[in-house]
């Protein structure tokens, strides 16, 4: 098997690597990745310079690291892999996702009071109004793009309205979180530096914070203010951070999702039919296209204490890099694991991680695909892909920049 350089973000651009990964599976489930100089369109950002790390690509293995943080931390050197700079990584351990017990903890109960069944449940109906309204604007057409029209339209929309911020900011929201999360790709990364939008989302945030204080309404943003654990509250810096990471978690890979499962559907036309048939399976086909999609490509931790994992001696402070594409179709786990099967049951994926990182907005997500897909298969039946699909240059998200398609048009 050809070595596939996993620390190259056009790797990921071409496709994900999933022949290496099964290689790697049966032969070195955690591997050593060479250090790489880093390109200097991120140099500002990081240390020029990056070490090597470990890639872990079973799901059993990717499972215990997840849940021993005593082992293998998020906060020692964030969940990037790339290493940064010391004064970036103060910065960076301000969001939840970058932090470890006792803190995140504590923060994640604060933060959990915004995400209950019931503030969820409310949600439902809205997200079908706007699932609606989406396809309302492309029905006509024959032709769209699917990831501008559609994909990126939902979760900005929905993000946008639980955070009680104006819907014709979406455009800015969208721009912002690109620029953070695509700073591997020229597309984004030449028009503003990631440091550069993160600046202006986190005075973004301020003010609406400011203007949430002084006028509390029916919002997330109003909850969040006003929650309290052991007579603690959200701080203006925890909520400005927190602020920014919920717009790209709650936009980037519930986007990726979509975009993803649409093109899933369309490169399996007896899914697709099979689903426009009976929405009956709607719930699974959901969970088989977080599976199969895998919005987040990879997460690191980093090793606290020297320890051994699958037989691997890894040193304290060593980088390890949990990759859960390879993880969803780990066959230890998954019958048939790179079929794309919509009825398939059970379906315990990794798509929103495992542990105390378990993605908090999980249901959220899971509600905005099941219903964008009962909406664009109940009116757009034969909707399919009809031309080249271009993917993010990204090693950590899974992510199509643009994907046209086609579909009779509504008369």
């Amino acid at each position: 098997m050809q070595t596939v350089d996993l620390y190259d973000a056009s790797t990921f651009e071409r496709a994900i690597p999933h022949d290496y990964f099964r290689w790697l599976r049966e032969n070195e489930p955690v591997h050593w990745q060479p250090p790489r100089p880093l390109s200097t369109q991120v140099a500002d950002l990081m240390q020029t310079e990056q070490r090597g790390f470990w890639a872990v690509s079973r799901y059993r293995d990717i499972v215990e690291i997840s849940l021993d943080q005593e082992r293998f931390s998020s906060e020692r050197g964030t969940v990037l892999n790339n290493d940064l700079t010391e004064d970036r990584m103060a910065q960076l351990r301000l969001w939840m996702i970058n932090q470890d017990a006792p803190r995140h903890t504590k923060l994640r109960k604060l933060i959990n009071k915004g995400f209950t069944k019931r503030i969820v449940q409310q949600m439902d109906r809205h997200v079908r109004e706007l699932s609606a309204g989406i396809v309302d604007r492309v029905a006509r057409r024959g032709e769209c793009d699917f990831v501008a029209d559609v994909a990126s339209e939902l979760p900005l929309l929905v993000i946008a309205e639980l955070m009680g911020c104006p819907v014709e900011d979406r455009t800015k929201l969208f721009n912002w979180s690109n620029q953070m999360i695509g700073f591997e790709d020229p597309d984004f990364s030449n028009e503003m530096g990631a440091a550069d939008a993160m600046g202006e989302m986190f005075e973004y945030a301020g003010h609406l914070a400011q203007l949430r204080r002084n006028d509390p309404r029916e919002d997330l943003t109003s909850v969040l203010l006003g929650a309290e654990v052991d007579g603690e509250r959200l701080d203006e810096l925890t909520f400005n951070m927190f602020f920014m990471l919920l717009i790209l978690a709650g936009n980037e890979t519930t986007r990726n999702a979509i975009s993803g499962g649409m093109l899933a559907l369309s490169e399996h036309p007896d899914q697709r039919s099979k689903l426009a048939q009976d929405l009956s399976l709607l719930p699974r086909a959901t969970e088989e296209i977080l599976r199969y999609v895998s919005p987040v490509i990879s997460m690191r931790r980093t090793a606290t204490r020297d320890v051994e994992l699958a037989g691997q001696k890894i040193a304290e402070n060593e980088k390890v890099v949990m990759f859960y594409p390879s993880a969803n179709r780990d066959p230890e786990i998954f019958d048939r694991p790179d079929e794309f099967d919509i009825t398939r049951d059970p379906n315990v994926h990794l798509a929103f991680g495992w542990g105390p990182h378990f993605c908090l907005g999980a249901n959220l997500a899971r509600a905005e695909i099941r219903i964008v897909f009962s909406e664009l298969l109940t009116r757009l039946p034969d909707i399919e892909v009809c031309g080249p699909v271009r993917r993010l240059r990204s090693s950590t998200v899974n992510s199509i920049k643009s994907m046209p398609v086609r579909f009779t048009p509504e008369s």
